[in-house]
C-alpha cells in the first residue's frame, strides 16, 4: 500500500492517488471467497465447497472484488493521508482506477483539509470583568427555594382555591358535546396559576371549594400542537376533590439542621453565600475569557470549510439526542411533537456550530506559534479525572482516549491559559441600585392651592 501522489486541485483540498500492490489484493480476495462461498450455490459443488477458481470461472473474476477493495480501503487510505501529512476533516468521493489480480488496484480520494489560518493579536488584549457581589436578598432567595423543596402538602380545610394550591380533580373534556381524545382524567393533580393548562382554564378553577362540581370554558390557542384542536371553543366538565397547600418549614437552626450539615441558620446562610460567590466567580471568570475568544475570531483570517461546520452540528444533534434519552424521550419523538423538519432543527445549532469551530481553529494555530506541549505529568492527571469521571480504570480509559487526544486537549487550554494571563482585565464598576429621587419640593404657590382644595372645618 502506498500514496502515489497528492495534488492540491482547490483551496483546502487535496486529490489522493492510492496503490495497493497485487499480493495484498490476491490475499483479500481469497479472504473474501472464503467469507462468502459458503452462502454460494455452485452447480455439481456441494453449497460451500466450489473451490475459488470454479467460482471466478463461473461468476467472472471479479466476483469478490467489491469485498476485496472493502477490507483494503480503509487502511489504504489512512496510511496515504498520514504519508502526505495532511489534516483531513473530510471526504468527498472516491473512484478505482485501476484494479486487477495481477496489478493490484489503484484508487483516487478527494480530501478537504483543515484551512490554514492566520492570527490577529491574540496577547495583550483588554476584558472587563464584572465585580462579584452576592446580595442578603439572593442568599434568601435560595434559603426560600430550600423551605420550599422541605415543604410539607397539607389539605386545605373549607376555604376556596386559591393560586399556589394543588388541585385534586377530574375533568372531561368536550367540543360541541362531543368528547375528544385527551380530554379526560381522573384525580389529576394542577398546581394552579403555574400555566400547565391552555389559558383561562386554571383562573376558573380560582374560588371553587373541595367537593364542587362546575364547567370551564376555554378555547384552544391557534397554535396548539393537537391542530384538530387548535382554535377550538372546549367546555370541561369538573369535580374538584381536594385543594392541597404547602406547609413551609420554620426558619429557624432546626430547619439547617434538616436540610444541610450546619448547626445553625446562620452557618447554612454563610455557606450558601460562598457558595453563590463562587459561582459567580466562575462565571465572571468565563465571561472574561468569551469576550478575549471573540476578540481573536474577529481578528483570525481562514477559509473554513462548509464540511467542519456540518460535523460539529452533527456532534450537537447526537449530544442533544442523547440527552433527550436519557429523559425517556428520542430525537424522533421530538420532532413530532414539535412539528419541526430536520433541517430547520440543523439551523438552530448553525451560529453555536460556526463559533466553535473558529474557536477551536483559533486555539490549534495559537498552540502551533507558541508551541505549547502539556507534561506528561499533566496528561496522566487528565487520564485519572477522566477515568474517575466515567467509573474506569486508568488503563481502561486509555483504550478508549488516545493520549494525543488528551495531549491537544490540554494544549488548548494552556492557549486559553496564555491569552488570559497576557490580557489586562478592568474591574467593572460594581452595580447598585438606582437611588431614589428626593421628593420634589412644592412652591409656595403650589402649597396655597392646596390649601384652598382641602374641605374647610
Amino acid at each position: 500500500m502506498s500514496l502515489k501522489s497528492s495534488t492540491n486541485v482547490a483551496t483546502n483540498k487535496y486529490e489522493l492517488e492510492i496503490s495497493v500492490d497485487a499480493q495484498s489484493f490476491r490475499d483479500a480476495v481469497t479472504a473474501a471467497y472464503r467469507k462468502n462461498i459458503r452462502k454460494m450455490n455452485v452447480p455439481g459443488f456441494r453449497k460451500g465447497k466450489a473451490p475459488q477458481a470454479i467460482v471466478e470461472r463461473l461468476f467472472g473474476e471479479g466476483v469478490f472484488f467489491d469485498d476485496a477493495v472493502s477490507a483494503l480501503y480503509g487502511d489504504a487510505y489512512e496510511a496515504a493521508v498520514k504519508e502526505a501529512g495532511l489534516d483531513v476533516v473530510g471526504r468527498e468521493d472516491m473512484e478505482i482506477t485501476e484494479i486487477g489480480k495481477d496489478k493490484g488496484f489503484t484508487f483516487k480520494a478527494v480530501v478537504i483539509t483543515k484551512p490554514e489560518v492566520t492570527l490577529g493579536e491574540y496577547k495583550n488584549l483588554s476584558a472587563t470583568k464584572e465585580a462579584v457581589q452576592v446580595t442578603d436578598e439572593e442568599v434568601d432567595a435560595e434559603i426560600n427555594r430550600m423551605r420550599e423543596r422541605n415543604a410539607r402538602i397539607i389539605t386545605a380545610e373549607d376555604r376556596e382555591a386559591q393560586n399556589g394550591d394543588t388541585a385534586v380533580f377530574d375533568f372531561e373534556g368536550t367540543i360541541d358535546g362531543v368528547p375528544f381524545d385527551g380530554g379526560k382524567s381522573e384525580n389529576f393533580s394542577l398546581e394552579l396559576g403555574s400555566g400547565q393548562f391552555i389559558p383561562g382554564f386554571e383562573d376558573q378553577m380560582l374560588g371553587h371549594k373541595a367537593g364542587d362540581a362546575f364547567d370551564v370554558k376555554v378555547t384552544f390557542p391557534e397554535e396548539y400542537h393537537a391542530k384538530e384542536l387548535a382554535g377550538k371553543d372546549a367546555v370541561f366538565a369538573i369535580k374538584l376533590h381536594e385543594l392541597k397547600i404547602k406547609e413551609l418549614p420554620a426558619l429557624d437552626d432546626e430547619f439547617a439542621k434538616d436540610v444541610s450539615e450546619f448547626d445553625t441558620l446562620e452557618d447554612l446562610k454563610k455557606d450558601i453565600r460562598t457558595k453563590m460567590t463562587e459561582s459567580k466567580e466562575k462565571a465572571a471568570q468565563q465571561e472574561v475569557e468569551n469576550q478575549l475568544i471573540d476578540q481573536i475570531i474577529a481578528g483570525m483570517q481562514a477559509e473554513i470549510p462548509e464540511v467542519m461546520f456540518e460535523s460539529a452540528i452533527d456532534r450537537m444533534v447526537q449530544d442533544f439526542d442523547y440527552r433527550l434519552q436519557m429523559q425517556g424521550m428520542n430525537l424522533e419523538m421530538y420532532m413530532n411533537y414539535t412539528g419541526m423538519q430536520m433541517e430547520e432543527f440543523r439551523k438552530t445549532f448553525r451560529e453555536q456550530a460556526e463559533k466553535q469551530v473558529k474557536i477551536r481553529l483559533a486555539l490549534e494555530k495559537i498552540v502551533e506559534v507558541e508551541e505549547l506541549k502539556p507534561t506528561e505529568e499533566a496528561i496522566e492527571k487528565e487520564f485519572e479525572k477522566l477515568a474517575e469521571n466515567y467509573k474506569m480504570t486508568v488503563e481502561e480509559i486509555k483504550k478508549h482516549i488516545p493520549a494525543e487526544d488528551v495531549a491537544k486537549d490540554l494544549a488548548i487550554n494552556l492557549a486559553i491559559d496564555l491569552v488570559k494571563d497576557t490580557a489586562v482585565i478592568g474591574e467593572a464598576a460594581e452595580k447598585k441600585a438606582p437611588a431614589k429621587k428626593p421628593a420634589a419640593k412644592r412652591t409656595k404657590k403650589a402649597e396655597e392651592e392646596k390649601k384652598e382644595e382641602e374641605p374647610q372645618e
